[in-house]
């Protein structure tokens, strides 16, 4: 028997750790036919969505060919759901380690390297800076410990690009350019559904 319990913002809960996500992941997409998110990519268990689908709050649009089958009846497992109720996305981007890595594109914000990242204050703590989108970047191990407590003159580093907040729209461009390594046949048209097509 289904569970019918199912949280509130349950259309918004995605599962990032793809090993949760090997086996037949649905992708979901807001009413509008758009990914609710694209990194992490708004991805259901194949359990959430049939559960979704039997709560009737989902269209199945494209399935495996895998079947699950109850006492009763089988099914084909949904590989595309869209909800039937639009939710609004969220316009604050929350002021996270995750999101800041990503707002930066996983790199340094001075040399440009991957891996290996931390955070730096632009205008260090000890000389009053603050906590926030406008002050904090990306940075490798390497470089923070070169800048270390002084002011990007007097370290002879140079920002990529100045720190700012990003809306959400960024957020999602940003998101889109990092797919999970597992992209089903069956999502492709939702997913770049608004890219140039090529002549």
């Amino acid at each position: 028997m289904l569970d019918e319990h199912i949280t509130t913002d349950f259309r918004t809960q995605f599962v990032r750790e793809p090993s949760t996500l090997r086996q037949h992941p649905a992708l979901v997409l807001n009413a509008d036919f758009r990914p609710l998110s694209y990194y992490p990519l708004s991805l259901w268990p194949w359990q959430e969505a049939i559960k979704a689908v039997f709560l009737d709050r989902v269209t199945i649009i494209a399935e495996y060919e895998e079947v699950v089958r109850s006492q009763r009846a089988a099914m084909r497992i949904p590989s595309v759901v869209v909800l039937k109720e639009y939710v609004r996305p969220q316009k604050r981007v929350a002021f996270t380690r995750f999101n800041l890595f990503l707002r930066d594109e996983f790199c340094c914000q001075y040399c440009g390297s991957r891996g290996d990242l931390t955070f730096d204050h632009v205008i260090p703590r000890s000389r009053g800076g603050i906590t926030s989108w406008e002050n904090v970047v990306a940075a490798c191990s390497r470089c923070n410990l070169k800048k270390a407590n002084r002011s990007l003159r007097n370290s002879g580093l140079k920002l990529r690009k100045p720190p700012a907040r990003p809306t959400a729209e960024q957020m999602h461009g940003i998101g889109r350019r990092f797919p999970p390594n597992h992209l089903h046949h069956s999502w492709i048209d939702y997913l770049y559904w608004d890219a140039e097509l090529e002549s």
